[in-house]
């Protein structure tokens, strides 16, 4: 319900959604067909959302066609930013790798035409079960974020893409993301429920509630298209789009392609694409194929909005595409309009449209570019205005803000056809301006939440940019204000244009190249410290924060940093105690009166904007009581992770292994040869060095291989999964994840259990987020299966660690998390890793 008059806060709530999308990108470019799609857009008012419980579970085709073919205005509401996933493009894991999939989450928008948000749910792995979801998430605070989402989006219409009436048949987190939908449903228009967020947003009442169902919840294909789906209703999603010149379903795949570090590319597809929704609330006629039907999605919902529509109407029909402009005087006209009404929902929508349309209609190009990418408070930024309007309409730029300093310029600037106007301004950063970092990982959280206090901030999927401009315009005679964030731009030799969003960053960085450091039986070892200057003329004392029981030579060390960006890196010698211990380093840099204790982390892709994390600096110390027999290790890389490095720590010589290495010469020389992370998934080539490597075991190596996955052997191309070791084994998608189950040892005097360390259940304290996944469940009799582990309710799974002898080798197929478990820097799991490598050398020199 919209009542006349809304609170300033709820004014101000939805201006943050509607801005908050892909930050520091190029200029939109919009052409004449884009435009056109972009005027019938906004004569429909309706609105949907679609939920789901993490990035790339969203259907793409879904949100494009709400979007492209209805124009409804869309959004997608995920549980949570995915860190809890694997990284087949990079390193990086936990928080890092939710910073990567929020990203593609807004680039997959930027493609389909939805919006996007999130809760503060974090994803803290699989979950075999919601209610274990919703207790590890808080399901309060996750629940009041789905209201919160629903109360700022005002949906007509919620699709889940999960069923709720299915718990413990799939992910707990998907069925737990429709169990919160569904309730919302029945609370989100009660003010007694979370009244302190009516400050900002107003209750309100879907129409409809659906289940957006498929083939894979009815036992697969065939037996889908063999039964009575009377009780759905049908949607053609495959339309085909002349002026944009894809169809739907192409569109479709491009959005769910941004999804790259999951490995979901998709090859678009044309025709017919039919998908299915169960009405689960409200009221709706099942042979419909308007999600909308009953619904008033005309200018008419909106008290004084009638003469709007008719304005749009006429443009619509008018539209010049080799003129756009001619059309600003209407589209100005229906903005006054919209101006003038009451505030609410659609008034804030359209209002943002509108303008957007009116700037494409004109070529408006409109920018502020930093000199540098990065600035820090306190300091001064040279900023670049470049002004074009590429039209026939009567254009002035009347003044300029630039935030948050509120430094006005007055400049009563006429904007004539195509003719570049170009300024320079310098201002000064305010001392007290927040650090550019994701607002989510800004104060500690616990395993399955983010903590976010301000209320405004939760669900927004970046933190708003503080420094920017607002431009006072005059078009064809009436006042238009936009605002432009300040981003950063470079010729680049191959690339051309390259954008970077602007950063505001600490003054100086203390960066450690390591996040966990682990010591053996050797000693003390080198610890460097990146001290890096955010300005210029940076002075001061660097020194390293240690838990009882160890120590650092020296203890503080003076530096000085002339130019801005300057690197310079101190080094430590740091001691660890006699005994095992554990705790963090935390590196402090002293300036003044002043300490820091950031680190600034750059994540650099092609595909998303370069996403600048700034972070308490420390790593995790380890000291390990450890033994090892062999030393050389020949790593071949999989979907990528960081197990090398850990070894590295340990003293172990790792090779990372190419094509070129594969021969059967080039691998005696290893010790061990140790396949990363789903490699058989991912690394084609490995069908031409099977052989080799099956010889390797055969003549006395070790060969680890880590897990893999079943559904995703390339089929003639990597090796089939029967051929993966020395005697078949079949892979299923068994998996321990509470990472606190208890591990049975099966053949308590195997070496692997007792070469060259004692293995006990204290190894298997400390471990995070699960024990294992995709565990073999069927396997030859000459394997050895050594542990066992089960989640709470479950059968015992038998397959996480299986050894062979082969030969005069070892083979070992291990299914355990290793590749989360020594990045985090578990003694334990070096222990049992050890072990591994150790295997056959009990007798030898």
């Amino acid at each position: 319900m919209i009542k006349n008059r809304l609170p300033y806060h709820l004014v101000l709530i939805l201006s943050l959604i509607f801005s908050a999308n892909i930050l520091a990108q190029a200029p939109e470019k919009p052409t004449s067909a884009e435009i056109y799609e972009s005027i019938k857009k906004l004569n429909f008012l309706g609105s949907a959302l679609y939920i789901a419980a993490h990035p790339d579970d969203e259907n793409t085709a879904m949100i494009s066609y709400l979007a492209n073919e209805v124009k409804a205005n869309v959004a997608y509401l995920s549980m949570t930013r995915g860190d809890g996933g694997q990284n087949l493009i990079g390193p990086e894991i936990r928080e890092l790798l939710g910073v990567i999939r929020t990203q593609e989450l807004l680039a997959a928008r930027g493609v389909d035409g939805g919006n996007q948000m999130f809760t503060r749910a974090n994803d803290f792995g699989y979950s075999k079960h919601p209610d274990e979801t919703l207790e590890i998430w808080n399901k309060d605070e996750v629940f009041a974020d789905v209201i919160w989402g629903i109360r700022k989006w005002q949906p007509d219409v919620i699709i889940n893409r999960f069923d709720h009436r299915t718990p413990g048949t799939n992910h707990g987190h998907h069925t737990a993301s429709a169990m919160l939908s569904v309730e919302a449903f029945d609370k989100v228009n009660d003010p007694k429920v979370y009244p302190e967020q009516l400050e900002y947003v107003e209750t309100w009442q879907p129409k409809r509630l659906f289940y957006n169902t498929s083939w894979w919840a009815y036992g697969g294909q065939e037996a889908f298209a063999k039964m009575d789906k009377s009780h759905l209703s049908a949607l053609d999603l495959g339309v085909y789009y002349p002026s944009l010149g894809k169809s739907n379903n192409e569109i479709s795949a491009e959005s769910r392609s941004m999804h790259k570090c999951q490995g979901f590319g998709s090859v678009g597809s044309r025709g017919t694409d039919m998908e299915y929704l169960e009405l689960i609330k409200g009221d709706f006629n099942k042979g419909s194929t308007d999600l909308f039907e009953g619904i008033n999605t005309t200018w008419t919902r909106v008290k004084g909005g009638a003469p709007i529509g008719k304005i749009l109407d006429r443009v619509q029909k008018e539209f010049q595409f080799d003129n756009p402009g001619a059309s600003v005087p209407d589209l100005v006209q229906a903005y006054k309009l919209i101006r003038s009404l009451p505030d609410g929902y659609w008034k804030k929508v359209k209002g943002k449209e509108i303008k957007e349309v009116i700037v494409h209609c004109m070529g408006l190009y409109l920018e502020v570019v930093a000199d540098n990418f990065s600035a820090t408070s306190g300091e001064e930024v040279t900023l670049s205005f470049e002004a074009v309007n590429r039209s026939k309409v009567p254009l002035k730029l009347k003044s300029m803000t630039i935030l948050p300093e509120q430094f006005d310029s007055t400049l009563n600037l006429a904007l004539d056809y195509n003719q570049v106007a170009s300024f320079n301004r310098k201002t000064m950063l305010p001392e007290d301006i927040s650090y550019t970092n994701p607002y989510w990982l800004n104060e500690e959280g616990t395993l399955g939440m983010y903590k976010v206090e301000d209320q405004l901030l939760r669900g927004l999927p970046e933190t708003p940019r503080a420094f920017k401009v607002q431009f006072q315009l005059e078009v064809a005679g009436a006042p238009l204000k936009l605002e432009k964030e300040v981003v950063f731009k470079r010729r680049d030799p191959v690339e051309g244009e390259v954008y970077r969003p602007f950063e505001v960053i600490p003054t100086v960085a203390a960066n450690l190249n390591e996040k966990v450091l682990l010591f053996g039986n050797e000693g003390g070892k080198e610890v460097g410290v990146i001290v890096k200057a955010g300005r210029a003329d940076v002075k001061g004392q660097a020194m390293l924060e240690l838990p009882a029981g160890w120590r650092s030579e020296p203890e503080v060390v003076d530096f000085e940093l002339k130019l801005k960006d300057e690197e310079q890196r101190i080094v430590f010698q740091l001691f660890p105690p006699h005994e095992q211990s554990e705790g963090y380093l935390r590196p402090v840099v002293k300036i003044g009166d002043r300490e820091y204790n950031k680190e600034v982390v750059y994540i650099e892709y092609d595909h998303i904007p370069t996403q600048t994390v700034i972070q308490e600096s420390k790593a995790k110390i380890v000291k390990i009581n450890l033994e090892k027999a062999g030393n050389r290790i020949g790593y071949f890389m999989g979907a990528g992770d960081e197990v090398p490095a850990s070894l590295e720590q340990l003293g172990y010589e790792v090779t990372l292994l190419e094509d070129r290495d594969m021969t059967a010469d080039n691998l005696r020389r290893f010790d061990a040869i140790i396949m990363g992370v789903r490699a058989y998934n991912t690394q084609r080539r490995l069908r031409f060095h099977q052989d080799k490597l099956m010889e390797y075991v055969k003549g006395g190596g070790t060969m680890i291989v880590q897990y893999n996955t079943a559904s995703r052997f390339v089929t003639g191309l990597a090796v089939p999964m029967e051929e993966v070791g020395p005697y078949p084994f079949k892979l299923s998608r068994d998996r321990v994840t509470d990472e606190y189950a208890e591990v049975r040892f099966l053949q308590p005097e195997h070496p692997v259990l007792n070469y060259p360390n004692k293995i006990t259940s204290k190894d298997f304290e400390g471990w995070v987020q699960e024990r294992g996944l995709y565990f073999p469940n069927e396997w030859d009799d000459r394997y050895q299966a050594i542990l066992s582990s089960n989640d709470k309710g479950e059968p015992a799974r038998d397959g996480g660690l299986l050894v062979a002898e082969y030969g005069d080798g070892y083979y070992v197929y291990t299914g355990y998390s290793w590749f989360r478990e020594l990045p985090a820097g578990v003694p334990g799991a070096f222990r049992i890793f050890a072990n591994m490598i150790s295997l056959g050398k009990e007798t030898r020199p």
